[in-house]
């Protein structure tokens, strides 16, 4: 397959670009776009024949449910209801990093669904994402752009390292600003779940509706046999090709703990990149460091981490240790994003 790459600037002169990468949409292909989280990689959600490609373009499990992304609040030809609570979110949030699941009608495919009789939405806040959606005269259901299990991609670049050749369109944009996929809340249930952190935290999420927590088997490993609700429960995801091992605890610890490990690496001539913040950075004599951001502001280091994680790659690390945060905030979000990387492998110290 030949992949048309195409580059938007601004979607007032770069129109006729986004119309084009529609028009794969609404002839049933694929696209690779830019949104404000991570890029998506998007297909028609109400054509289970174009979402099919979606799954074989990223060699994704089928068990993994889509995201369907709208261009409007109004989206009731989607769902059988909208429950005051979700109403809320939306009017808070959208357009947004805020997935909603919620009740499903026929209109979406089992394909889009995962089989399950719910689905999650979201309207990006993002022109050209939105610009695409509105041409496209549909609903685009799209999970990162990104080959299924890698660190997602939040530049056009890492789209075309992983789908050149395996999609029809890849729209270029701006890097993403948020740098973490959306936070989910599950409206099916009550209280409403949070099903993955992301940009919203939970603290921004209670101030809507203070009932609303945090699902406790995200933070867990999953089991075998999870059904998964909404994307990224079940599989190891996030991952770059080197071991990734997360160290917790107090500062000085934890630092004392990585120039251990990177030195027993390094004796065994092995490539180590350490993951930190620039606060820390003078703390670590070798290894490679890889600055995420600043401890002060944690959304820096949602922003960089999957790059971060791509770069290792690229520098051909055999290990990667990274620095655990605090579990609040947009903390949560990172550590979620780490533990799936690591496969929940942690040094407490």
């Amino acid at each position: 397959m030949r992949t048309n790459i195409v580059v938007v600037n601004n979607i007032f002169d770069d129109q006729e670009k986004i119309k084009e990468a529609a028009e794969v949409i609404k002839e049933g292909g694929i696209v690779a776009f830019p949104t404000e989280t991570v890029y998506g990689l998007g297909a028609d959600a109400l054509n289970e024949e174009s979402v099919k490609k979606i799954f074989i373009a990223k060699g994704r499990p089928q068990d993994n449910p889509l995201i369907v992304h709208v261009a409007s609040k109004n989206i009731d030809s989607l769902v059988e209801s909208i429950p005051e609570v979700a109403q809320k979110l939306m009017d808070k949030f959208w357009p947004g990093p805020l997935t909603i699941i919620l009740k499903k009608k026929d209109i979406i495919p089992n394909m889009t669904s995962a089989n399950l009789d719910s689905i999650g939405i979201r309207m990006p806040n993002d022109e050209i994402a939105l610009k695409l959606i509105e041409l496209s005269e549909t609903v685009i259901a799209a999970p990162s752009a990104n080959i299924s299990g890698r660190p997602s991609p939040t530049d056009v670049q890492r789209c075309i390292e992983d789908l050149d050749g395996k999609v029809d369109c890849i729209v270029g944009g701006h890097k993403s600003i948020i740098g973490v996929e959306s936070t989910i809340v599950d409206c099916t249930v009550n209280p409403p779940l949070v099903l993955r952190p992301g940009g919203i935290t939970l603290e921004m999420l209670k101030e809507v509706n203070p009932r609303i927590e945090i699902d406790k088997a995200i933070m867990k490993k999953p089991s075998e046999n999870l059904k998964p609700k909404a994307p990224g429960m079940k599989y190891r995801h996030y991952a770059p090709k080197a071991k990734v091992t997360i160290i917790s605890g107090e500062r000085k610890k934890t630092i004392e703990k990585i120039n251990e490990i990177v030195h027993n690496y390094i004796d065994n001539n092995k490539k180590v990149c350490i993951l930190t913040v620039e606060e820390h950075e003078h703390e670590y004599k070798e290894g490679t460091k890889i600055l995420l951001g600043s401890i002060k502001d944690l959304s820096t280091v949602a922003q960089n981490l999957f790059e971060a994680l791509r770069k290792c790659d690229d520098l051909g690390a055999d290990f990667i240790l990274a620095e655990a945060y605090e579990e609040k905030g947009v903390g949560i979000a990172i550590m979620n994003r780490l533990n799936k990387a690591a496969g929940f492998d942690i040094i407490k110290v």
